[in-house]
Formats: structure tokens, C-alpha cells, sequence
């Protein structure tokens, strides 16, 4: 990834670590992936989950501390709690979908996807999270670098690149033709 790397040892300056540190044990992801799948009670993410309740009442505070989901009460009975993923925990969508494709890609065994997670519009299995350019061409760890903010736009070969059109959500990239121009 270039003549740079990134400070290893220096926890701040990476975003690594901090998710790791909301996010990084098995039950903060489960009770996510409940999220996404629209459960909000403490008493459902009990049962659905099968957690204890004190790890699961620890996980919900921390979750509700770092921004991830927010408590509200219920609009039919206010003495209920809701937990109800804000715009942080949605952003983490992604990043779940990508570990569950990597979980079912790498398993033991053999991991037999029912439900299946397809494209509401198509009702197709949806594709393999990538990491994508600016202007939505599929990268491979050959094409990842590493540079100071000062340098970005700066070329190899000293020219400066302009941001491209970036996707927005609903456009369409042709991945084939993304795969093969990643490939050259």
C-alpha cells in the first residue's frame, strides 16, 4: 500500500480501533444484525438471541453510549423502551453485510444462506460488498495507497486527479466492466 503505513501502535489515529472498541465482540453484532432484522424491546432481543440479560443489558447501554441506537419510549405505551437504530448504526450496514458474505464465503461449514438477502427492486441476491474508487470502480488490495492529506489528487507521475462523479444510492455500476478495467 505505498512507502506510508499507518501509525500501528497509535490507537487515535486510526478509525480501526475505535469501531473495534463499540463494536468489536460477537454480541454488539447480533444484537445489530436483530436491529436490521427490526426487533426494538430488550425482551426480544432476549428471546430472539437467546444472551443473558445482564450482557445484553450491557451491550444495549453501550450501544445507546456510542450513538448506534437510541432509546425511546414506545408511542403505544410510554413505560416501554425502544431501541431504534440511528443513522450511525445504519451506516454500519455495510460493514455487516461485507462480515456476513466473508462468514458464509470462509465458514467451516458449509453455510446455507434461507433467507436470502436480495435487492428489493429485483428480488436478485445481492453482490459482493467491494471496496470501490470515487467514481465507482471496483479497487483490489493492488490498487489501495496510502498518502498524507496534504497529497491527495497527487498522481505518481506528478499530475492531479479531479474527484470524479461519485455513486449515489440507487446508481448502477457495470461490474463486469469495473472488474476488467481493475484488472488492466
Amino acid at each position: 500500500m505505498g512507502e506510508l503505513r499507518e501509525p500501528l501502535r497509535e490507537l487515535i489515529e486510526c478509525g480501526l480501533p475505535q469501531a473495534l472498541e463499540v463494536m468489536g465482540e460477537r454480541w454488539s453484532f447480533m444484537i445489530l444484525r436483530a436491529s436490521f432484522n427490526g426487533l426494538k424491546h430488550f425482551e426480544e432481543f432476549l428471546s430472539e438471541l437467546g444472551i443473558a440479560r445482564n450482557i445484553l443489558s450491557n451491550r444495549l447501554a453501550k450501544l445507546v453510549e456510542h450513538g448506534i441506537l437510541k432509546r425511546e419510549p414506545c408511542a403505544d405505551d410510554r413505560r416501554k423502551i425502544e431501541y431504534r437504530l440511528t443513522e450511525k448504526g445504519f451506516d454500519l450496514l455495510p460493514a455487516m453485510v461485507a462480515l456476513r458474505q466473508w462468514g458464509q464465503k470462509y465458514a467451516v461449514e458449509t453455510v446455507v444462506e434461507d433467507p436470502v438477502l436480495v435487492d428489493e427492486r429485483d428480488r436478485l441476491p445481492i453482490g459482493p460488498v467491494s471496496i470501490l474508487a470515487h467514481d465507482g470502480r471496483i479497487l483490489g488490495p493492488q490498487d489501495l495507497w496510502l498518502t498524507r492529506p496534504t497529497d491527495l489528487g497527487k498522481r505518481a507521475d506528478g499530475t492531479i486527479a479531479a474527484p470524479g462523479a461519485a455513486l449515489g444510492k440507487g446508481d448502477v455500476v457495470d461490474l463486469a466492466a469495473a472488474k476488467k478495467a481493475a484488472a488492466r
